[in-house]
C-alpha cells in the first residue's frame, strides 16, 4: 500500500514519526527492534502528542441530567468526556476532581438495562422483585401504562426470559424511557461505575508515549486525558484511533517498515480466534446484540448470516446510540432483527444527509496481510476493528485497535511501579 494520500511529512502526526526516526537512529546497535522502538517511545513526552480539536476536549460536569449529557456528546460529535465531581473542593488532586470518563454507549445501554430490570420485575412473580418494579416505572411515569398493557397481552408466558420480555417491549417501551423524567432527571454521577465507565487515569505532559500506549493496549483504556498541573486544566484527550492515525501517518518511516511490514502471524495476531468470536446471527433481535456486548465487555460483534461462518454487517455498542437518538428507527418494531435493524439505520443516513454515518459494512483481511495494510485501512475507514477471513470469507478472528498498539510496544519488568497508587481500580464492567 502506498503512503497516505496528502501525507507529505508535514502533518502533527507525521513530525512525531519523524521524531521516532531520530530516535531509532541513534539506539544501540545490540537493541532488537521491539526494544529500540520500546526505548524510543520512552524518550517522547506526552506533550509531543498532537492535540485533539478543542471541541473533544469536553468536561461533564457530575450533576448533568443524562439528557444533557447526550445532548453535550452530540452537540461536539464526541462519544466519551470525563465527568468532573461538582462537589470536590477548590484544592482537590485530580483523582477526587474526576468521578471517571464516561461514554454515549454507556448512557444508553445503562438505560436498556433498566428496562430489563423492569421486565423481570414483571415476570419473575416475587413480591420484592415486582415492587422494585413498580418504583421503577413509577419513576418512569408514562411508562406504567406500557408495561401493564404489556403484563396483560404476555400474562400467560411468565416463562419468558427478561431480555426477551425487554425484546418484546420494542421500541415503544424504550422511546418512553427516554422521553420520561427518569432519563431527564437522572444525574450523570448516578451511573457512575456503570457499563463502559472508566475511573479518571490522566496522564501528565511529562508522562511518556511508552506510558501512554500501554495504557491503551495492555491496560485497556479507551482514551486519556492529558492534564495540565500548573493551570488545572485539561489540555488533550488521546484516544485509540488517534494513535492509529498517528501510525497510519508514518508509513515510509524506517522504524515502521521494520515493524508495520511483517505479517499477521508473525505478529500473534488475531489474538481471537474464530471459535473464541463473540457474534449474533441476522435473524435474532438486535438487542441481544447489545446485551452480549454488555455481558462480555467488549465493544462490538459482527452479524453472520444462517451458516453462522460469515459476516454481513458491523455492530459496534456505539450503535446503541440510535435508539436514544432516532427513536423512529425503532418505532414500527416490537422484535426488531440485527439485520432488519442495520438496514433501518442505513435507511435513516439516506433520509438524514446531515447525520453522520456510522458505518456498519464489515471490512475484512486476511492473515497475508501486513499490520501496515491493517492500519490504513482502519484509519481511512475510522473503524475500531477488522475481521480476518479465509479465502472463502468464513470468519478466522478479529482485531481491534487495542491489540495494534499491544503489538508496538511491550511492559518493562517493574515498569509501573506506583503510578497506579491512588488510582479508583476499574470497574469489572468497564473493561471492553
Amino acid at each position: 500500500m502506498d503512503s497516505p494520500p496528502g501525507s507529505a511529512r508535514s502533518s502533527p502526526e507525521a513530525e512525531v514519526g519523524l521524531r521516532v526516526e531520530d530516535l531509532w537512529d541513534i539506539q544501540e546497535p545490540q537493541l532488537s527492534p521491539s526494544e529500540k522502538l520500546n526505548s524510543c517511545f520512552e524518550s517522547m513526552p506526552v506533550s509531543s502528542f498532537p492535540l485533539a480539536p478543542s471541541s473533544q476536549v469536553v468536561e461533564i460536569p457530575s450533576d448533568s441530567s443524562l439528557a444533557d449529557a447526550v445532548e453535550t456528546l452530540s452537540k461536539n460529535k464526541i462519544l466519551s468526556a470525563p465527568v468532573r465531581n461538582m462537589e470536590a473542593p477548590e484544592n482537590a488532586s485530580w483523582i477526587d476532581r474526576y468521578l471517571g470518563i464516561v461514554e454515549f454507549a454507556g448512557i444508553a445501554v445503562w438505560l436498556l438495562h433498566q428496562s430489563e430490570v423492569a421486565a423481570q420485575g414483571m415476570i419473575a412473580g416475587s413480591d420484592a422483585t415486582t415492587e422494585a418494579a413498580d418504583g421503577l416505572a413509577a419513576k418512569l411515569g408514562t411508562v406504567t401504562l406500557e408495561t401493564a398493557t404489556f403484563v396483560e397481552a404476555h400474562g400467560g408466558v411468565m416463562a419468558k426470559s427478561a431480555p426477551e420480555a425487554a425484546v418484546s417491549m420494542g421500541g415503544s417501551f424504550f422511546e418512553t424511557l427516554t422521553s420520561s423524567d427518569f432519563y431527564k432527571n437522572t444525574k450523570v454521577r448516578d451511573i457512575s461505575g456503570s457499563f463502559r465507565w472508566a475511573p479518571f487515569l490522566a496522564l501528565q505532559n511529562s508522562d511518556s508515549f511508552l506510558t501512554m500506549l500501554l495504557l491503551l493496549s495492555k491496560y485497556r483504556m479507551k482514551s486519556l486525558p492529558v492534564v495540565d498541573l500548573g493551570e488545572a486544566k485539561i489540555d488533550n484527550i488521546i484516544t485509540q484511533s488517534a494513535v492509529v492515525h498517528m501510525l497510519a501517518e508514518c508509513v515510509g518511516l524506517h522504524w515502521f517498515e521494520d515493524w508495520g511490514t511483517k505479517k499477521l502471524l508473525e505478529l500473534g495476531l488475531p489474538l481471537m480466534r474464530p471459535n473464541k468470536v463473540v457474534k449474533v446471527s441476522e435473524e435474532e433481535p438486535v438487542l441481544k446484540a447489545f446485551q452480549l456486548m454488555r455481558k462480555r465487555r467488549i465493544g462490538g460483534l459482527p452479524v453472520v448470516d444462517g451458516s453462522g461462518n460469515k459476516a454481513i454487517a458491523n455492530l459496534t455498542i456505539r450503535d446503541v446510540q440510535y435508539l436514544l437518538t432516532s427513536p423512529e428507527i425503532y418505532k414500527a418494531y416490537r422484535s426488531i432483527t440485527a439485520k432488519d435493524f442495520v438496514t433501518s439505520v442505513k435507511k435513516y443516513f439516506e433520509e438524514h444527509q446531515d447525520a453522520s454515518p456510522m458505518l456498519m459494512n464489515v471490512i475484512t483481511c486476511n492473515r497475508d496481510d501486513t499490520i501496515k495494510d491493517i492500519i490504513l485501512k482502519l484509519d481511512a475507514e475510522k473503524r475500531q476493528r477488522i475481521y480476518v477471513v479465509d479465502k472463502e470469507d468464513n470468519l478466522e478472528g478479529v482485531i481491534t485497535l487495542r491489540d495494534i498498539i499491544s503489538r508496538l510496544v511491550h511492559e518493562p519488568h517493574g515498569y509501573f511501579g506506583d503510578f497506579f497508587d491512588g488510582v479508583v481500580p476499574l470497574p469489572q464492567n468497564s473493561r471492553v
